[in-house]
């Protein structure tokens, strides 16, 4: 009799393990995005009849949900209020949906989360003032929407941020000062949008930044001689503004420097002493907008 009693209790147990038991609180949020991101045409849908361990995407730990990967996954509709309810969230990925409407404020309940990538969707409206409270983001990638307005102040907040991506949006108004507080930030793309101003001199004290994207845009004034002391920095991208000035002759200091991109600006000085200074084999490309365009490759023979 031992014998059966001890097959039961196991085969019990291997069902506690099998089936996820997260709060009620997280499950309505996931049904919540199911049902606003039309889940009956999901490329993967969700069994709701089945237990959310089945679910297609999800990352459970501790009985609570520190993942969501929908990427690829014909999600369509708008972003719920109730995906604020996930405080265990470390990552969310909607990579390439037709997810429309506004990043819900609710977002930044989410003091977990280290990874937020909902681009290339159809977003649009202003980015929630409480992306700030996103203390724990390490990448933010909403490239390719239609996101506008400005830039919250409040991104100065994420003081754990590496990845800033929000290219090809509709972006305007100033890069505000605060960027210049992420001090752990290694690449900045905010290309192809609307933005004005001049580029903050606080990103001279972005001292691991590799890559700095700001081309086609409309920033203006003169382009600071504080990058200069980016000694990481391997892309500056600034083609196609409305910059002036002087080029400054500490952008000779950028040692790590690959690709220096100051084309279609009205940026002038002396051009050949620069590219004499700069590390072998620099892609290296400047243009008035009154002169025939000029690209040359750096060398140093």
């Amino acid at each position: 009799m031992l014998k059966p009693i001890k097959l039961t209790l196991l085969f019990c147990l291997t069902s506690l393990m099998t089936y996820a038991h997260i709060s009620t609180k997280e499950k309505n949020a996931l049904l919540a995005i199911y049902n606003a991101t039309q889940g009956d045409y999901w490329t993967q849908t969700w069994d709701l009849e089945a237990d959310v361990s089945t679910w297609q995407g999800l990352t459970i730990e501790n009985n609570s949900i520190v993942a969501i990967d929908l990427s690829l996954n014909n999600l369509s509709g708008t972003l719920p209020i109730e995906i604020g309810h996930l405080h265990n969230l470390q990552t969310l990925n909607l990579f390439r949906n037709n997810i429309s409407g506004v990043i819900p404020s609710s977002i930044g309940n989410l003091k977990q989360l280290e990874t937020l990538n909902i681009a290339f969707n159809k977003l649009e409206g202003e980015l929630p003032e409480t992306i700030g409270q996103l203390m724990s983001l390490v990448n933010l990638e909403l490239f390719m929407n239609n996101i506008n307005g400005s830039l919250p102040a409040s991104i100065g907040n994420l003081s754990k941020l590496e990845k800033l991506a929000l290219f090809n949006n509709q972006l305007n108004g100033a890069i505000p000062a605060e960027i210049g507080n992420l001090s752990l930030l290694k690449e900045i793309y905010l290309s192809s949008n609307d933005l004005s101003g001049k580029i903050p001199s606080s990103i001279q004290n972005l001292t691991v930044l590799e890559k700095l994207s700001l081309f086609d845009n409309k920033l203006f004034g003169a382009i600071p001689s504080g990058l200069g002391k980016l000694a990481r920095l391997q892309e500056l991208i600034l083609s196609d503004n409305l910059l002036y000035g002087i080029v400054p002759s500490e952008l000779a200091e950028l040692k790590s420097i690959k690709v220096l991109m100051l084309n279609n600006n009205q940026v002038k000085g002396d051009f050949a002493n620069l590219e004499r200074k700069l590390p072998q084999g620099v892609q290296f490309e400047y243009r008035n907008l009154d002169k025939m365009k000029n690209s040359v490759l750096a060398t140093n023979d």
